[in-house]
């Protein structure tokens, strides 16, 4: 009797403990990822049973948003819950840059390292390459990958770059690293960090290098697909979250992890066949159309997301790290953000609503559209379009173009193709009063206005 009391204590300590501890936390970030590149958004050609399977059970949202249509723009906005102009960081960072994420700022790991977790990243960091800004100083345990785009090496097609760096934790480990093993690289340290975790709540962070051009895939993968190099990569980056999903599965992780695949920004359209599509949207990276800023977004959760959900309700990555925040119990940073938590629209909650009156998006420090609900309005800006598709690598031209005041009702036309301001004056009027207090916080260099909500002198660290 003893000792079966003894056994139904121990087995009530670790079902005490299970209840007590945090959900686990994998977000898997894609680069350069079209909105039209996986299976569960439409396409036909590449197979993704893997980031299928976690829309099939969990949610997939089909008007999620990142902040700006650019590497390091858009991934400071992911990680500390902020507008890329709050933060300073605006664009793609280069070997060349002295800038990169301040210490002040706070992002998902350093508050999720303050609730005992685990934390690692393993991929692309492209928010500073300096010592200071790398990712082990900014609440990472553990960092193997490239410091910004695999693009910016020797090989590039029109630009001249140095070698481009392979880290491990604060080391450069190699040069100009075989790039057919990146996917592969990440995703076996993703496996080994998460069996040396099981036991403790962690949070691992794969911002994959691909499909970023240059297009590389394993010869494991090479030649399946029946979308080219481009869809071998789109299919061996499913490999990769399979491999994950799998790992979960083994050690009784799943009912405990919260799951994400998304991108950074929608596809590179100027490389032609080793780009990806933007399905029924319009433009692509570097525009604020949603071609450019609409990606493909899944997540899992079991017993709290109700499977085969599906959220039309438009959110945005800064929304990510303030919902991770609210199911870890972790306290938000004490620097503003921007993100609200999207906890109800995530769990499918009936009536559930956007807590975002808006979305705002910027290319540099100009304040180019604003979605608010259905709606979107653009106001007067340039923006490049493509006048020929490259091909194998090499980019086609692009040529600039220009919108005037342009409002789109998005339910009824994702391409942003027929404007109503003139049938619709009220709504006009709304966004532009919203958008007016973004400019006031944030600024807008197209209105010469400066704002007052961003970060005091030293909006970025500078390496010295």
């Amino acid at each position: 009797m003893a000792r079966l009391a003894l056994l139904l204590l121990s087995l009530s300590t670790l079902i005490c403990q299970a209840a007590d501890r945090p959900p686990n936390v994998v977000i898997i970030f894609a680069d350069d990822l079209g909105y039209g590149d996986i299976g569960c958004f439409g396409n036909k050609d590449i197979r993704t049973p893997n980031i299928d399977r976690i829309a099939a059970e969990g949610i997939k949202f089909t008007d999620f948003y990142v902040a700006q249509a650019v590497c390091s723009a858009s991934r400071t906005a992911l990680l500390t819950g902020c507008y890329p102009n709050r933060v300073g960081i605006l664009g793609a960072l280069g070997p060349a840059s002295k800038n990169g994420i301040h210490e002040r700022e706070t992002t998902i790991a350093e508050m999720l390292k303050a609730k005992g977790y685990a934390t690692a990243i393993f991929g692309k960091w492209h928010l500073g390459h300096h010592p200071q800004f790398l990712p082990t100083k900014h609440g990472f345990d553990e960092y193997f990958g490239l410091p910004y785009s695999n693009d910016m090496w020797p090989q590039h097609p029109t630009a001249k770059f140095p070698a481009l760096p392979l880290i491990s934790g604060n080391k450069t480990i190699e040069e100009n690293p075989d790039q057919t093993k990146l996917t592969s690289w990440y995703t076996e340290r993703g496996v080994k960090f998460i069996e040396a975790n099981q036991d403790k709540p962690f949070f691992l962070y794969m911002p994959h290098s691909m499909p970023h051009v240059p297009l590389f895939v394993s010869d494991q993968h090479k030649g399946k697909s029946k979308a080219g190099l481009f869809g071998d990569v789109i299919e061996e980056l499913d490999w990769s979250v399979g491999k994950i999903l799998a790992t979960l599965k083994k050690h009784d992780l799943e009912k405990n992890t919260l799951v994400i695949f998304t991108s950074d920004n929608g596809p590179w359209l100027s490389y032609g066949n080793h780009a990806g599509t933007a399905g029924p949207l319009r433009e692509g990276k570097g525009t604020s159309f949603d071609g450019g800023v609409r990606v493909p977004f899944v997540a899992r959760l079991p017993g709290m997301f109700p499977a085969g959900s599906v959220c039309k309700t438009p959110a945005m990555t800064i929304d990510l790290l303030p919902t991770i925040a609210n199911l870890a119990g972790a306290r938000l940073p004490e620097l503003r953000i921007d993100g609200k938590d999207i906890g109800p629209l995530l769990r499918n909650e009936p009536n559930a609503k956007s807590p975002q009156e808006a979305y705002f998006f910027y290319w540099g420090q100009e304040l180019q559209a604003v979605r608010a609900g259905k709606w979107k309005l653009h106001f007067p800006h340039e923006f490049r379009t493509l006048q020929e598709a490259g091909r194998d690598g090499k980019p086609g031209p692009y040529v600039n173009s220009r919108i005037q005041v342009s409002l789109f009702n998005l339910e009824k036309d994702a391409k942003e193709s027929q404007n109503l301001t003139d049938a619709y004056p009220d709504e006009l009027k709304r966004i532009r009063v919203l958008a007016d207090r973004i400019r006031t916080d944030l600024g807008d260099l197209a209105t010469k206005r400066e704002g007052k909500g961003v970060r005091a002198a030293g909006l970025v660290q500078i390496a010295k």
